[in-house]
């Protein structure tokens, strides 16, 4: 028969006390399981209900022994019972112990003589109730057996009952598997959150920062040039990259004016710094030289003596103005590796004639010493007009897959009514917009930048209102797919 031990000295036979640590210790343990006051669970359930099949008995019950309390996490055969008081109490004796505690009748126990559930209604005369022991020793609460008259029981039967509560802990520690990995994944769902945000976070901030160093080397409108039409436009292929192409409209002084346009290899911070030497190289060469070759020839020295711009290099067209008699202008143009400039003028026929200008010779800028450029000069009469333009016009794709090309440029621009600055720059975007892929395909990063810059002249004569006066349009925030906004001067 099996039963409870003799006392020591100085202690009851229900166990001692434990020490304050290693209290403290247990509940942490009970804490870390994370089951007080936890809904019903179909596994301590079974367990409590097995325990009273085995043992013959009215109530079986799975307790957890808190601080103050004993919490019920599984009662069988006794309804409203959701917790008791710790002290006096069975159930926190009896985590007091490493075996069974078994007092087969409570009456002749000095102490359970005394507990609720012995002098109250239910009238236990019997109890046992084996610990339910972590691995690492901490004592979480016990399955327990009452009954209402007294008995003994075998030491198998305490074996028996160590074996459910072995269980029971089997069950806590597949619940707290459970729960960890629901935690684990519950943090890296947070934590995916929290950087999915801090990317979205950052994107906004690169984004703006682009679009602000993009408006830095750009001009932010196209000045008003009397008897002269302007329109540019300027989309980036994507707004979190700084684009490395440009364009100016500037005075010379008098009635002189210059232009520009061109597209430095790369892009990002590198390539915006290039691209700014370029802008104000060429700005500062073109009060010095009046031969636009001599301003590119500055801008090649300028690349190349500035260890700061690496092995970087651009292309461009370089252009003045000046009136010419009888109206117009005189436009010299130099070019350093461009794509040519097309000029157009309505033929004899009406048919819109489009003509390539680009010097032979014009060598990439900034990559050789001594390099060669070359230059152009002609008439832009009234009714004539000029597009400037950066590759990623001429390599944006058609349908069939193929690059527009210059060739492809140049034919659509044949089919144009009118030379007319703004109407171009309209019709050019129209043209970009409207294909499958290339610059427009921004969703698969695939695609170059584009810098539009359309220059013409009125048909109509000029008198002291109208040549004081011209028309600018102008893009002026540098974003991509955006399009340009018109601006009367």
């Amino acid at each position: 028969m099996a039963g409870a031990p003799e006392a020591l000295p100085g202690e009851s036979r229900l166990g001692r006390v434990p020490p304050a640590e290693v209290e403290a210790a247990r509940m942490e343990a009970v804490r870390r399981y994370d089951i007080l006051d936890t809904p019903p669970d179909g596994a301590f359930d079974r367990v409590a209900a097995m325990a009273a099949r085995l043992f013959d008995v009215p109530v079986a019950s799975v307790t957890i022994v808190d601080a103050d309390r004993i919490w019920f996490k599984a009662i069988h055969g006794l309804e409203g019972v959701g917790q008791i008081g710790r002290d006096p109490g069975l159930c926190g004796s009896a985590i007091l112990r490493d075996d069974a505690l078994v007092i087969p009748d409570t009456l002749t126990d000095p102490t359970a003589c005394t507990n609720p559930l012995v002098t109250g209604p239910l009238g236990v005369r019997f109890y046992a109730g084996a610990p339910i022991i972590t691995a690492d020793g901490h004592r979480l609460g016990t399955v327990n057996i009452l009954d209402t008259k007294p008995r003994l029981i075998t030491e198998a039967d305490t074996a028996t009952l160590a074996d459910l509560a072995a269980v029971v802990l089997d069950a806590m520690e597949l619940r707290l598997s459970g729960l960890r990995l629901l935690r684990e994944e519950q943090e890296r769902r947070k934590a995916e959150e929290e950087a999915r945000a801090r990317a979205e976070r950052d994107t906004e901030a690169i984004t703006a920062f682009a679009t602000t160093l993009q408006r830095t080397l750009l001009p932010p409108a196209l000045p008003p040039v009397p008897g002269l039409e302007l329109a540019c436009h300027y989309q980036t292929d994507s707004p979190r990259d700084v684009g490395g192409d440009f364009y100016d409209v500037f005075s010379l002084g008098g009635q002189r004016w210059a232009f520009f346009l061109g597209d430095v290899c790369g892009k990002g911070a590198e390539a915006a710094a290039v691209t700014s030497l370029t802008r104000y190289t060429l700005r500062a060469a073109a009060q010095h030289h009046d031969d636009p070759t001599e301003v590119l020839d500055t801008l090649n020295s300028a690349l190349l003596l500035d260890p700061s711009m690496g092995s970087r290099f651009c292309t461009c067209v370089f252009g003045t103005l000046q009136p010419a008699p009888g109206g117009g202008f005189t436009v010299s143009v130099a070019t350093g590796g461009h794509p040519p400039v097309f000029h157009m003028q309505h033929g004899d026929d009406g048919a819109m004639v489009v003509n390539g200008i680009r010097p032979r010779g014009g060598m990439l800028v900034g990559a050789l010493e001594g390099a060669r450029f070359a230059s152009h000069t002609f008439h832009l009469a009234p009714g004539h007009g000029l597009l400037l333009y950066t590759d990623g016009l001429t390599e944006a794709r058609l349908p069939d897959g193929t690059m527009l090309g210059e060739e492809g440029v140049a034919a659509f621009l044949a089919t144009r009514t009118t030379p007319d600055a703004g109407r171009l720059i309209e019709d050019t975007i129209a043209l970009i917009t409207d294909l499958p892929t290339g610059i427009t395909d921004l969703p698969t990063g695939t695609g170059d930048d584009v810098a539009l810059l359309a220059l013409s002249v009125p048909l109509a004569p000029a008198t002291e209102q109208t040549a004081a006066a011209s028309t600018a349009r102008n893009l002026a925030t540098p974003v991509a797919g955006a399009v340009c906004a018109d601006q009367e001067r």
